[in-house]
């Protein structure tokens, strides 16, 4: 099974470089262009569904996909949701690090929560896709987060994913079902293919050296 974890496309908080989170603003005239142009690049490849975040901007940006390529539109799954920033929502990113230097917002939902929630809602599009290949759009933390979940990697040494950018992950189990046939299993583990489209073996070196300059605790 492959998912494609897709970045929703561009609001007007997204282009004043508003810190968005859980807060609920639409795509803009530019993100919605960007889902139409999107559509074509995907129709290159074969998709039976589209899934999304239950957040307006990520079930517009999966409704426009689905409506350009044909697919049924799929359900919200609460698990895509974006990272509670409390707080911090609405500020300027510049402004970040003069009011929150250790980004300690309060009302933030915890870092280490939102890659296994990410990973959580994967397994649930497993279990109600069976075996398909499924537009999973969601939102940028979220998807770093759920593929660092994934590669055992810092979700910080992950590169910025812009609007609409796909990275690909795929179940590595199956288990037999009654017919014979070849059937995912619910605690499937996962591998990431690429990150926002570049395949992940020329990723990972970066993210190791990252890794290697982090502190030690």
């Amino acid at each position: 099974m492959v998912l494609a974890l897709i970045r929703h496309g561009q609001t007007d908080w997204n282009l004043a470089a508003r810190m968005q989170g859980r807060t609920d603003i639409p795509l803009n005239d530019t993100g919605r262009a960007q889902a139409r142009a999107a559509a074509s690049a995907f129709a290159a490849e074969p998709w039976h569904a589209v899934v999304s975040s239950p957040l307006g901007r990520a079930r517009e940006t999966a409704a426009i996909l689905a409506d350009h390529l044909d697919l049924p539109l799929g359900a919200a799954y609460d698990e895509l949701v974006e990272q509670e920033f409390g707080e911090a929502e609405g500020t300027l990113v510049a402004d970040l690090d003069t009011r929150w230097p250790h980004r300690d917002f309060a009302g933030k939902e915890p870092d280490h929560q939102v890659g296994e929630r990410g990973l959580r809602g994967l397994e649930r599009v497993a279990r109600d896709h069976d075996g398909t290949r499924v537009l999973v759009v969601a939102h940028g933390t979220l998807i770093r987060y759920t593929l660092a979940a994934i590669t055992g990697h810092d979700a910080r040494d992950y590169p910025r994913l812009d609007n609409l950018s796909s990275s690909h992950v795929r179940s590595n189990r199956s288990v037999a079902s009654t017919d014979g046939a070849s059937r995912p299993s619910t605690d499937a583990a996962w591998q990431v293919l690429t990150v926002a489209g570049v395949p992940f073996v020329d990723v990972l070196g970066d993210l190791e050296r990252a890794g290697e300059l982090q502190p030690a605790s």
